[in-house]
């Protein structure tokens, strides 16, 4: 949550801060701010509510402020309303302004929370500070300044102590009045990555904000600083001692993080799961069998397994649900799922032979990274799902599973969703195979089924013109309700959250056979029900209940495979999915959902990337 971009090298640095954050604008868009410096000139700071446009209009693309070291930020609101006060940069003298004197001799920009900010604040009032912003980023950047000024200090040890005095987290971009030309940066459990090129040197909250620039990032670690001059890096302990690091090349294509001809990423990144999926697939598929060498996991661990936790949140905690019929029928291992943000504060009774499974498209994911170091506080083994190499959370696991999703960029999650799925198919049938409860002809069956789904998902999207005259005459419903059974209560989870989060639609998800129990009170007339029927099993259950509904006034859509067109006298509209096993059905029956949501808030003239009150990355609580 918020964006940070920082450049200290040749050209001016204005240009350079606005195009990164551009690319991380679904980071926060609340408001956006640029803080630049030339040579021994005072800082400028310029700062505008709203939109990067808005920023970028007002400084004429970035070519009105000179100079060529800088730091830019794009926020989402926490502390203090959208307003020109609370956005960042924040300086360290009283006054906010648009443009700074010399008299500021810290100014900076944070992603995080100061949770005892309050205190810290209290605390600068009786030294004579005074608040322009109702933000805890000033009370941090006027921290700073009181140590250095305190103390008559670097800027190594001023970090030093504001990091030992802040509780929270936090990623900080600051630059001194003293030391024009440098970029010193502060990490605690917050996102960071830092980039080199030949004469210049970057600082990001994340990867595709720099990837235009340089390929070769460093990733700063928890309670480290680092100092940025043209170029060059160095990083330091809490105690100033200097700590060495190596670069990591980057592989993403930089076309990846450009819309690429599509109105909008979402559609884009809904257009690349067959590719995604494809990749994710033969990166652990080899020779027709899966081949985990590079995650790491031992036989003797999946064999001593008594149990695995699931550990996620949001669209990762619903492939969480959909993993534990798959991993609980194929593997015959019991599974809990839980929420991030429950896990962490319920102390639970985790046994040494369990193993929690943390899925985290960023791989910073606040209460997911909080329930890892829970999980390994306990001595429990920890194996991690991740898209972003090098990210906190798949460094800090025990054994990593890369998806190669690629950048997502669109805040509704799509193809990063569908390879994490991919994950948990491959860890089920892996855990299968060694633990003898499924056979080889079953086993090697399972896997070229794998094999199949990206083909099967292009084939979905071919029809997408269907699912996009159904959204425009649902565009003003106010209640949605996805119901299914089984795995297809997994569908119906993220299909719902799919469509609340980009349409504003209110929606809900619920297992079908609880709607006699309280739900089915709330249908009334050509209120929309969207059942998912892709498990043969549960099939006549799901069609009595949408039946149900209809008695009810509904109107019903089914999402079912090809064949089942008796489905017809039931529902009003039907989208089908091709056949495949019926523990990879979440694969195919969210594409149909996902084109919903995105073309129900098409119709809407909402902003489907950059949806309201919503970021990317939640790297905070």
């Amino acid at each position: 949550m918020c964006g940070i971009v920082g450049y200290v090298g040749n050209e001016q640095a204005a240009p350079i801060l606005l195009d990164g954050l551009s690319k991380l604008e679904y980071r926060g868009y609340d408001s956006a701010g640029l803080a630049v410096r030339d040579g021994d000139k005072p800082v400028q700071v310029v700062k505008a509510k709203g939109r990067l446009k808005i920023l970028a209009e007002k400084t004429d693309g970035g070519t009105s402020v000179e100079g060529t070291c800088g730091i830019g930020h794009t926020r989402w609101a926490t502390h203090g309303q959208p307003s020109e006060a609370n956005a960042h940069p924040h300086i360290s003298n009283s006054d906010a302004g648009s443009s700074s004197d010399g008299t500021s001799n810290v100014v900076g920009v944070h992603n995080g929370i100061i949770e005892n900010f309050q205190e810290l604040k209290e605390k600068l009032i009786r030294h004579d500070y005074s608040f322009y912003s109702q933000t805890d980023t000033e009370v941090a950047i006027k921290l700073v300044d009181y140590y250095y000024k305190k103390y008559n200090i670097g800027p190594i040890d001023a970090l030093a102590k504001t990091m030992v005095r802040v509780r929270g987290s936090y990623a900080l971009a600051v630059m001194f009045h003293d030391y024009p030309g440098e970029i010193w940066v502060a990490r605690k459990d917050s996102p960071m990555i830092i980039g080199v090129n030949n004469d210049a040197s970057y600082v990001a909250s994340d990867v595709p904000a720099i990837l235009k620039y340089t390929r070769e990032v460093y990733y700063i670690d928890n309670l480290e600083i680092a100092r940025l001059t043209p170029g060059e890096v160095h990083f330091y302990n809490l105690d100033g001692d200097e700590v060495q690091k190596k670069t990591t090349e980057i592989t993403w294509d930089a076309e990846a993080a450009e819309r690429g001809g599509f109105e909008h990423f979402m559609m884009k990144e809904i257009h690349e799961q067959p590719k995604a999926v494809a990749d994710t697939i033969s990166s652990v598929i080899k020779d027709d069998k899966i081949d985990l060498s590079e995650v790491g996991l031992s036989e003797d661990i999946v064999k001593d397994a008594n149990q695995i936790y699931i550990v996620a949140c949001g669209s990762a905690y619903h492939v969480g649900v959909a993993a534990q019929y798959v991993i609980e029928d194929l593997a015959r291992v019991p599974v809990r799922v839980e929420l991030a943000s429950e896990f962490r504060y319920r102390d639970p009774m985790l046994n040494k032979n369990d193993l929690v499974i943390l899925i985290s498209q960023s791989g910073e994911t606040a209460d997911t990274l909080a329930a890892l170091r829970l999980a390994k506080d306990a001595g429990v083994k920890t194996f991690a799902i991740v898209n972003v190499v090098g990210s906190s959370i798949a460094r800090e696991a025990d054994y990593c599973f890369y998806t190669l999703a690629g950048p997502e960029i669109a805040v509704a999650t799509t193809k990063a969703y569908s390879t994490q799925l991919i994950a948990a198919y491959v860890i089920a049938l892996e855990f299968a195979k060694i633990r003898g409860t499924i056979e080889d002809e079953k086993y090697i069956s399972y896997i070229k089924e794998l094999q199949t789904i990206p083909d099967k998902i292009t084939k979905i999207l071919e029809d997408k013109e269907r699912i996009q005259w159904f959204a425009s005459k649902f565009c003003n419903a106010h209640d949605i309700f996805f119901i299914g059974r089984g795995i297809d209560y997994a569908i119906s989870l993220e299909g719902s959250l799919k469509m609340k989060e980009i349409s504003y639609i209110h929606s809900e998800a619920y297992a079908a056979g609880e709607l006699k129990h309280g739900t089915i009170s709330l249908i009334e007339d050509n209120t929309l029900v969207i059942g998912a029927l892709t498990q043969k099993h549960l099939y006549e259950k799901t069609i009595s209940n949408m039946v149900e509904c209809k008695a009810r006034g509904a109107y019903l859509m089914g999402i079912t495979t090809y064949g089942n067109y008796a489905i017809e006298d039931t529902a009003d509209f039907v989208a089908y999915i091709p056949k495949t096993d019926s523990h990879f059905t979440t694969s195919l029956a969210i594409i149909p959902l996902q084109l919903l949501g995105y073309y129900v808030s098409l119709a809407k003239g909402l902003d489907v990337d950059k949806p309201r009150n919503l970021a990317k990355s939640v790297t905070v609580e």
